[in-house]
Parts: structure tokens; C-alpha cells; sequence
């Protein structure tokens, strides 16, 4: 399967079970020869098509296809910061967007770890500022921390991740997404989270 292939299937994937809606969230990957395969900006996730993205260069230099989604920079900024990163993937999840909004969330950490699969996709999920959508300011930002975490989310926005591949970069942002809904139907609750010694030794034996 083709990288441009692998960005509209997981796409579809996304919008087919409600990760993302309407013409919101953006992918993409870095290709065979070292460019990176982005979605178009104004396409819904479900309408991808693999001989329509757009392709980019390293420095953001748009080489093909249509005009990239908005919020390239960020996809670039992660790149920077994260050189073995093969993928990033941004969503509009509504639970992770929910958490977002919380006025009490520390901003070090938005999501307790709850489960050991969090602990080993996720980690620690930093809270940046808010930003309005293809505001740039907020690239250097997050490729500061994106040097520390591969996963952000972004403040009334929604959570962006980088991983080694698109599935690895899939499956934490899905982690984020049932964790958030996690937390939002335990608020309020006495809850026992994993223990950060566990949560350590997970992060250390699925790094």
C-alpha cells in the first residue's frame, strides 16, 4: 500500500467512526522520497482521494497538488522537533476538544493516565495556549514541545500527534480520544489512576 493510500483510508476510518467531522482534522506522512503527503485544506476526511494531496517539502515548500491544509506548519513543526517521526495526525475529537476546554486542566498534563495503554501510546499530554486555527505563532510553541512529547493538544482546538508511522500516530490519538471520555464520565468521581511507577515502566518497555 502507498503512503497516499495508507493518509485516505485512515481518513475515511477517522470520519466513518467520529473522530473527526465535517471538513475538520488533517493528516500526513512522509513519502518514499522524503517529501511528505499532507491533506488538502477545505476536503472532509471522507473524501480523500490519493492522486489529490498535497505534497510539501521538508522546509514547507509546496512541490504538488493542491494547497495543503492550514495548519501544515504544525505538521511541520513536529517534524522538526520530532526527526524519526513518520507521521502526524489532528483531530477535532469531541472529547479530547471537550477536555481542551476545561478551565482546571493543568496545562503539563491534560489527561491522568487511566488505563496502561495510555501509558504506553501517550505518556504526558501538554496543554498549549490557545491559537486561532492557521495562526503560525503557535508553531514554534509546539515544536518546543513536541521536542519533549510526541502528543499536544492544542487549547479549545483539539490534540495533534506524531509517530513512527500513521498507525502508531492513529492508535495514541485514539488513546487520547477514549481517555478524554474517560475522564469527562469520571469527573467528579473518586478515582484511582495507574500509579506513576507503573506508568513509568510501561512508557519504558513499549518505548
Amino acid at each position: 500500500m502507498t503512503v497516499a493510500s495508507e493518509i485516505v483510508e485512515l481518513g475515511a476510518s477517522f470520519f466513518r467512526r467520529g473522530l473527526t467531522f465535517g471538513r475538520t482534522g488533517n493528516l500526513s506522512a512522509v513519502d518514499t522520497d522524503g517529501t511528505i503527503l499532507m491533506t488538502p485544506t477545505g476536503v472532509s476526511l471522507d473524501r480523500l482521494r490519493s492522486d489529490a494531496l498535497s505534497r510539501v517539502t521538508a522546509d514547507g515548500h509546496h512541490v504538488d497538488g493542491p494547497r495543503p491544509t492550514k495548519e501544515a506548519f504544525l505538521h511541520l513543526a513536529l517534524y522538526r522537533a520530532r526527526p524519526h517521526a513518520k507521521a502526524v495526525v489532528h483531530t477535532h475529537s469531541t472529547h479530547s476538544v471537550a477536555v481542551s476546554c476545561l478551565r482546571d486542566v493543568d496545562s503539563s498534563n491534560a489527561l491522568p493516565v487511566l488505563t496502561a495503554y495510555y501509558a504506553m501510546r501517550v505518556g504526558a499530554l501538554p496543554l498549549l495556549p490557545y491559537h486561532a486555527p492557521g495562526d503560525s505563532a503557535l508553531g514554534a510553541m509546539a515544536e518546543v514541545a513536541a521536542s519533549r512529547h510526541h502528543a499536544l493538544l492544542l487549547a479549545n482546538h483539539g490534540p495533534i500527534v506524531a509517530g513512527d508511522d500513521l498507525d502508531a500516530a492513529a492508535d495514541a490519538l485514539e488513546e487520547i480520544e477514549e481517555t478524554a471520555k474517560l475522564f469527562l464520565l469520571l469527573r467528579g468521581q473518586a478515582v484511582r489512576p495507574v500509579t506513576d511507577e507503573h506508568a513509568r515502566r510501561l512508557r519504558e518497555a513499549y518505548r
